[in-house]
This record gives structure tokens, C-alpha cells and sequence, in this order.
């Protein structure tokens, strides 16, 4: 998939380094496109998240994998946007998405966890102006995701706190493995 564009469409986004993409990626993503009739679910697969260490794959090893596990999902996007975009924080992919799908509503899917230290991203506040922010609960972080910063802000205005059957794994769980 060369570019991600579509016009009057609901796209979600889950950003992240998918070192390795596991189950609960597709688990997120299916809840995702189902509660909130989104037409695609772009997977932006970064070379460096900006608060982790390397990457344990290349990106390429990592791009091709999410391209094997989603196979069956024809509505999951796989795609790094940063040779593009030219910076790898969620803000400038957001805006290049926007820019992009004038006319789309964009929805950016995230863990728990992260919803966590959201205020201390480049822009937080932006990116929740742009787009609606789907948080997933993650084991062990539900409650200080609810009482985070950003939740306690933005709460009920443009993020969503999803409840679903969660699926306990992490990439960082299976890279120990």
C-alpha cells in the first residue's frame, strides 16, 4: 500500500513499533473497526518510538510480519509513514493523515499505558483536537490511565476509554520469549 487515502471515511490509526505485532494488535483493531464502523485501520509502524530503545527487528522483518498476522483483516492497513511524514511523532502523522483525508474522520487507537504519560507527547493537545483518541484498557493500567493528565483534561470531549475482553499479551512480553 503506497498511500492511505480515502475521502468521507472513518480510518483509525494504531501507531506504534509492533516489535513484534501480536494477537491483541488484531484484537484492538477488530474492536476498533466494529464499535465505531471504521472503514480501515491503518497499523503506522514506526522505525523508533521516541521514549524505547531500539527496536529488537528491523522495520522491514517487522512490516512483513503485521502483513502475515493481519493477512485475514482486509481492512488493516500495514504502513510506515515516516520517509513521508519525516518525523516519527504521532502529531506530524496525524496532521500528514488529515492533510491527506480532508474529509475523514480519524480516529487514533492506543493502550492504556500509554494514555498514561499521553501528556508528556510532542503536541498532545493537538492531536486530540485532530482526531478521537481510543484508549484500551491494558492489564494494570486501567487506573492510572483514569486518573492520568490527559484522561482527567479531555475525558468525555474526544477520548474513550474502551471496554473489551482483553487479551493479555505484550510485544515486550514476547520479545523475552
Amino acid at each position: 500500500m503506497d498511500q492511505v487515502k480515502s475521502e468521507n471515511k472513518k480510518i483509525g490509526i494504531l501507531g506504534g513499533t509492533f516489535d513484534p505485532s501480536h494477537i491483541g494488535h488484531l484484537k484492538i483493531s477488530k474492536v476498533a473497526k466494529k464499535k465505531f464502523n471504521l472503514d480501515q485501520v491503518v497499523w503506522a509502524v514506526t522505525k523508533k518510538n521516541p521514549f524505547k530503545n531500539k527496536s529488537s527487528k528491523n522495520l522491514k522483518n517487522r512490516i512483513k510480519f503485521a502483513n502475515k498476522l493481519s493477512i485475514k483483516n482486509k481492512f488493516i492497513k500495514i504502513k510506515c509513514f515516516e520517509d513521508h511524514v519525516k518525523s516519527n511523532r504521532t502529531i506530524d502523522l496525524i496532521k500528514y493523515l488529515k492533510k491527506k483525508n480532508k474529509k475523514s474522520d480519524l480516529y487514533f487507537i492506543m493502550g492504556a499505558d500509554n494514555l498514561v504519560n499521553f501528556h508528556k507527547w510532542k503536541k498532545y493537545q493537538n492531536i486530540v483536537k485532530l482526531c478521537k483518541i481510543l484508549v484500551f484498557d491494558r492489564s494494570g493500567y486501567k487506573a492510572k490511565a483514569l486518573k492520568s493528565l490527559s484522561f482527567r483534561k479531555y475525558n468525555k470531549k474526544n477520548i474513550e476509554f474502551i471496554k473489551f475482553n482483553k487479551v493479555n499479551i505484550s510485544s515486550s512480553q514476547l520479545r523475552k520469549i
